[in-house]
């Protein structure tokens, strides 16, 4: 097997996600693999979560994913907006499909190469990587020399060497023998990094590259979808900027 591809935040956008998935075909992908956050947000987590399934991808928990299934989680101290969103999608969905994010693990490692929704190092809290210093603390904890990761919705490379670590901008890039490497793989279904194209990785195994993707998907549609379900009218907006 050679072309991985591994995409996440998916954030229950079924338009961006339906057109990655057939990019992933164009481009010859031999698997998809996911690194959380199948739910939240948009409009269509059920529809998303039946796609992921019918694909047989391999999937890890995200945090949104961890709101929606544990029902017994304290809502008061989110952000309003947030907690709607998250009580309108356990409304949208089966218990079967709750009790298959329930059933989603934290890490796993699949195809040589590990997922993790956030860090290696607790991944249950579900922390954030901006910078060197946050993504030396998941190299302690990272045994295989690639990860891919997602949560901050921003595409980045994170390179370690025997005692350095660098942040490489998302670019085509060729991974070099001896060093680990911690990728963010971007945002399918809320970019936040001011392109508002839906993202992912291929990865090839064989020729060790990796390579971004960024795809136009009909936004417009997405954002009638969010109004019409009755959610908050700044998530609609938002994609169109990639914010």
């Amino acid at each position: 097997m050679a072309k991985i591809a591994i995409f996440g935040d998916i954030h229950a956008n079924f338009d961006a996600l339906r057109v990655v998935i057939q990019d992933c075909s164009e481009q010859g992908v031999d698997e998809c693999l996911c690194t959380g956050d199948v739910v939240g947000y948009n409009a269509c987590p059920r529809e998303c979560l039946q796609l992921i399934r019918e694909i047989g991808c391999p999937v890890v928990m995200g945090n949104h994913d961890f709101y929606v299934c544990t029902e017994s989680l304290n809502l008061n101290d989110f952000n309003p907006h947030a907690a709607m969103v998250v009580r309108w999608t356990r409304d949208q969905l089966t218990p079967d499909d709750l009790d298959w994010l329930r059933n989603l693990p934290f890490v796993r490692t699949v195809k040589g190469v590990a997922l993790v929704h956030s860090t290696m190092d607790r991944p249950e809290n579900f922390g954030y990587v901006f910078d060197n210093l946050q993504a030396s603390a998941n190299f302690t904890n990272q045994r295989v020399p690639v990860c891919f990761h997602g949560h901050t919705h921003c595409p980045m490379i994170y390179e370690k060497s025997v005692d350095n670590v660098y942040r490489i901008d998302p670019q085509d890039f060729k991974l070099q023998p001896g060093r680990k490497y911690f990728i963010n793989v971007g945002s399918v279904g809320q970019p936040r990094d001011g392109d508002p194209r839906a993202t992912y990785v291929i990865y090839d195994s064989l020729a060790k590259t990796i390579t971004y993707r960024r795809l136009e998907y009909n936004i417009e549609r997405a954002q009638e979808r969010i109004r019409a379900a009755g959610l908050p009218d700044r998530l609609a907006e938002r994609l169109a900027v990639g914010q």
